[in-house]
């Protein structure tokens, strides 16, 4: 069968993008199936301008050049790489073989499977506030274009990471940024949270966005309400980026045949699902003591990968030679 694989990677964020690199490594045959039209993931969906600083040895990257980079490394031993294509179906034949199908109808195969799908797909929560219709064209939920908010004042809301990154990469580049929570401890990293209290960022805790107001569909105000006294006060706009989290769903992975959490797809310290030769990692894969972070993705992968190759191949080495090392790089 000219058409089975290896390795179908089904995901092609960072994590599924690293995963096909070390697939390269170990000499598989690879595929990497994504359902959106380019590569990059959440990273790509949601945040291609924001600067990530989660990452050993790379102090700070913005999103865009971090997926560049993956998909460049990624490509290092030529995998086939399939956009715009969402998997609806996964069955294990009598073979062995792995079946995959799209909502298409457009049919894989594959000897083992790893999924790297992120939490599944993406719906950001909204801002419910009024007059949040009326300016939807001011209301942000990802910022493909930063430039476009130079010497403007924006909003951000929310309490975690993702708001508190914002916050502090829209501070060199606007007026003014105020940060919106309605909780009083932030749910980022202590660092993170430290250097956005030493920053200019007006950060204003216990407080929620109410209502937007402005001339016709033009913003002008923000008003947020104290959920400790009671006031309401009024901030100058231009923009709104909302960070409330998103809603995440795994479609129709929870009728694959593995067993499955409230955050995803359960695996052992090896990266297997309960279907043998099904593997996961990233944000999807769900153990005890579980960190999604981009950097834990990076070592899930290979771990996955290697279970792979070993599942194909019992003999084979349990990992990879180190890379730098590897004979392929002789060649390039």
């Amino acid at each position: 069968m000219s058409n089975l694989y290896d390795v179908t990677i089904i995901g092609g964020g960072p994590v599924g993008l690293f995963t096909a690199f070390y697939s390269g490594l170990r000499s598989l045959k690879t595929k990497i199936i994504d359902a959106e039209p380019a590569v990059g993931g959440k990273i790509s969906y949601f945040y291609p301008e924001k600067i990530i600083r989660d990452i050993g040895g790379i102090p700070a990257i913005a999103g865009h050049e971090l997926v560049k980079n993956l998909h460049e490394q990624a490509k290092t031993f030529q995998p086939t790489i399939q956009c715009g294509e969402r998997i609806t179906e996964l069955f294990k034949l009598p073979d062995g073989t792995f079946q995959i199908i799209s909502e298409t109808g457009k049919e894989h195969y594959s000897k083992t499977v790893i999924i790297a799908a992120g939490s599944g797909t993406y719906e950001a929560n909204p801002l419910e506030a009024s007059g949040s219709e009326t300016f939807a064209d001011q209301i942000f939920y990802d910022i493909k274009n930063i430039a476009r908010f130079q010497d403007k004042t924006v909003i951000v809301s929310g309490g975690g990471n993702s708001a508190i990154d914002w916050a502090q990469t829209l501070e060199p580049f606007v007026k003014e940024v105020h940060l919106i929570y309605r909780g009083e401890n932030f749910k980022g990293h202590e660092e993170r949270v430290k250097e956005l209290h030493d920053s200019s960022v007006y950060v204003h805790v216990n407080h929620e966005i109410t209502a937007l107001q402005g001339n016709l569909d033009e913003l002008t105000t923000c008003v947020i309400h104290c959920n400790k006294d009671g006031n309401t006060s009024r901030l100058s706009a231009d923009a709104i980026l909302v960070n409330h989290g998103v809603k995440v769903n795994l479609g129709s992975m929870l009728d694959w045949g593995f067993e499955t959490s409230d955050y995803g797809i359960t695996v052992n310290q090896e990266m297997e699902t309960t279907i043998p030769g099904i593997f996961a990692c990233g944000d999807i894969a769900n153990y005890p003591r579980k960190m999604r972070i981009i950097a834990a993705g990076l070592h899930e992968g290979p771990i996955a990968l290697n279970s792979a190759k070993n599942y194909l191949d019992p003999s084979a080495d349990e990992v990879a030679m180190v890379s730098t090392h590897h004979e392929s790089f002789d060649k390039i």
